[in-house]
């Protein structure tokens, strides 16, 4: 039984305020990240690619996150978000199937 693209979403945005073991749960080692500046290819590139992010982040930006707009059409979830002033403009796309993220993209400006 595969688990909802809406129900992975969630997890994964709750994870990523977790940890990196619980965030890493959501990848396969097919999954692909594609960002501004790279693409990551499995467990360990996707790994190092949050690490990264997540260590580099300035405190409070958990406060300052803002969700503009989600939805979920079937396999597909978009993101639409913001964490003024470090990241006022971002968007994540992501293809959700059998539980697991397959592909994920991450945008931003200015680029991070």
């Amino acid at each position: 039984m595969s688990t909802s693209t809406q129900a992975v979403l969630e997890h994964h945005l709750h994870a990523f305020y977790e940890g990196i073991d619980l965030l890493m749960e959501d990848f396969t080692d097919e999954s692909v990240v594609m960002t501004n500046d790279a693409t990551y290819r499995g467990h360990e590139a996707i790994r190092a690619f949050y690490t990264t992010l997540i260590e580099g982040l300035p405190d409070r930006f958990d406060d300052a996150v803002r969700i503009i707009r989600q939805d979920v059409v079937g396999e597909v979830a978009f993101l639409l978000w913001d964490a003024k002033p470090w990241f006022p403009f971002c968007t994540d796309t992501l293809v959700i199937r059998d539980g697991k993220i397959h592909y994920q993209t991450f945008a931003s400006y200015p680029a991070s």
